[in-house]
């Protein structure tokens, strides 16, 4: 339908930063753009709305702020969600998904010192992705890959500090302990991921 195709082209270019936070949208200019009438563009506008990615003001309609308490309120059921859904994937996780779990270790070692952060966010989301399938629950994989999507923008909008091997230190160690079945290892290495996800942040904003 006209206005899922509207949702998913301006929620993808709200998470990569093509629309600016707190950039307006005017529901004419997105319906000529589409080629559609008001109607469609702003019940897509509306489902945004619900999901938290715009605004409403008046008769406007905005680009959601990049949020601090957002992040924080994400980060405190992903501490919860995303462990026990690590944990399932390393229980369920089938040939094919270790299989691309070895080639973005691999990935990880062959990236330059100086990557763009679209090229560190996107396979840091390959990453999360593929443990997102691995655990076999379709529903806390949408919820999880949803909460993420609101990370991407603040990942996109700040300078890498460290190198890359500090980077993704936790991603190649949540890789080894599921690849060695250590559930103890994988809960460490994944709440870690996500304190240092929250603490760049908080440091920039």
């Amino acid at each position: 339908m006209e206005q899922e195709r509207i949702y998913h082209a301006l929620k993808e270019k709200i998470i990569w930063l093509d629309l600016s936070p707190t950039s307006l949208i005017n529901v004419s200019e997105l319906a000529k753009s589409f080629n559609i009438s008001r109607s469609p563009a702003k019940e897509a506008l509306i489902y945004l709305e619900s999901e938290g990615w715009v605004l409403r003001d008046g008769g406007r309609f905005l680009v959601s702020p990049l949020s601090i308490e957002r992040i924080k309120e994400i980060s405190e059921i992903r501490s919860i969600m995303e462990v026990q859904a690590n944990i399932w994937a390393m229980y369920r996780i089938d040939k094919e998904e270790l299989s691309t779990l070895k080639k973005i270790s691999t990935e990880i070692g062959n990236l330059s010192e100086i990557p763009t952060n679209r090229q560190l966010v996107e396979l840091d989301l390959k990453f999360h992705r593929t443990l997102f399938k691995a655990s076999k629950n379709y529903e806390l994989a949408q919820i999880l890959e949803r909460m993420l999507q609101h990370f991407i923008r603040f990942w996109l909008s700040i300078p890498l500090k460290t190198g890359v091997k500090l980077v993704f230190k936790d991603t190649i160690e949540m890789i080894q302990a599921i690849q060695m079945k250590d559930e103890a290892g994988l809960k460490l290495a994944t709440l870690e991921h996500i304190r240092k996800s929250v603490d760049e942040i908080m440091g920039m904003h």
